[in-house]
């Protein structure tokens, strides 16, 4: 019965995200196919509306996005990424320091211990972030709602942001196939699904889109050209991060913690600001489209940001290892630098005391 119920809440769930994506597209809204299941499962759970997305829809969506973007990666786009790493590695290590910025922003205005706030504001991974505040001392609960509640605002406000300032291209970035090929997409779909599962069971983040990447990039690379993603799969992905993100929200959390609430809006408000000045810095330095860089350095996710690229046609390779380099790398630094200034921290409380 349990099971049954389960099910009926996620049938529940996809039904209210579908209708909300075709509405979003009769409207011409942008991303219409994420933003639409992300709002209104957002909202109807805040309401109380008793339900949820499906099992697994999260990591289904990032698969069948980690396989579309991978076709981009052909020999010259793979060349031009790897001249790229400098600013690369330099986009990780701001998007670190901006979250320990947006952390402290968050500590001060909600009055909650720096911790939390800390685990709840890095630009990475909502699960991730969460076992690692863990092992901190910071409350769980409130680092995955402040992580869901990023995601959520960014994903909505960039492409609106985008859309009423005309920031879309004719993108000089293409598949390397762009025909649909019956037998070809049902083996590059079992070998990338193969790669998710594959670093799943290693215990990494994202490891979905991530292990579709690294199987479907160097296919492409090699010019081992399967097929194409047909876009019914990449909406169906787009519906399902949609649905997961905007069943992240929990009407009881809202009323308990409005504060917080507001203080993640606010900084996450401002980590939009300050990212897209330093996209528009980065662009200047390097000669790269602005509105391409302004997403490859938004505080999103992965495969959000990278679909966001797609659907806008802005540079989709390039917004896609900037964002593969960021959580990379905040994964494997977030800890050891939050131990580091912790430290520093009491021992300048020792010497003043």
């Amino acid at each position: 019965m349990a099971r049954l119920a389960e099910a009926v809440r996620a049938a529940k769930g996809l039904s209210i995200g579908f209708a909300a994506a075709l509405f979003c597209v009769a409207v011409g809204a942008p991303l219409p196919w994420m933003i639409g299941p992300l709002v209104a499962l957002a909202v109807c759970r805040s309401a109380g509306v008793d339900c949820e997305a499906p099992r697994g829809g999260r990591q289904a969506g990032q698969w069948l996005i980690g396989t579309a973007l991978g076709l981009y990666f052909t020999p010259l786009v793979a060349e031009l990424v790897t001249r790229l790493w400098w600013q690369l590695l330099l986009a990780a290590f701001f998007a670190l320091a901006l979250g320990y910025f947006c952390g402290y922003l968050v500590a001060r205005v909600a009055r909650i211990d720096r911790t939390t706030a800390v685990f709840a504001s890095v630009p990475a991974g909502a699960a991730e972030m969460s076992v690692l505040g863990e092992r901190y001392g910071a409350r769980v609960d409130e680092v995955a709602a402040g992580q869901s509640l990023r995601l959520m605002l960014v994903v909505v406000v960039i492409p609106w942001a985008f859309a009423a300032l005309g920031l879309h291209g004719a993108d000089a970035f293409q598949p390397g196939i762009t025909e649909v090929r019956g037998l070809g997409l049902l083996a590059l779909l079992a070998c990338t699904l193969v790669g998710g599962l594959v670093l799943q069971r290693a215990g990494l983040a994202n490891a979905f889109v991530l292990g579709a990447l690294a199987v479907a990039i160097p296919l492409t690379v090699a010019e081992i050209n399967l097929s194409a993603v047909p876009r019914a799969l990449t909406n169906a992905a787009q519906l399902l991060l949609g649905c997961a993100l905007g069943a992240r929200f929990e009407r009881s959390f809202l009323k308990r913690a409005p504060r917080f609430v507001a203080a993640v809006g606010l900084s996450v408000l401002a980590a939009l600001l300050l990212s897209a000045i330093f996209g528009l810095a980065l662009a200047a330095a390097t000669g790269l489209h602005p509105a391409t860089l302004v997403l490859a350095t938004a505080p999103g996710g992965i495969a959000e940001m990278s679909i966001t690229a797609k659907v806008l046609e802005l540079g989709v390779p390039v917004v896609t290892a900037f964002h593969v380099t960021r959580v990379v790398l905040l994964l494997t630094c977030t800890a050891p630098v939050f131990t580091w200034l912790r430290r520093r921290r009491r021992a300048r409380h020792s010497k003043s005391s």
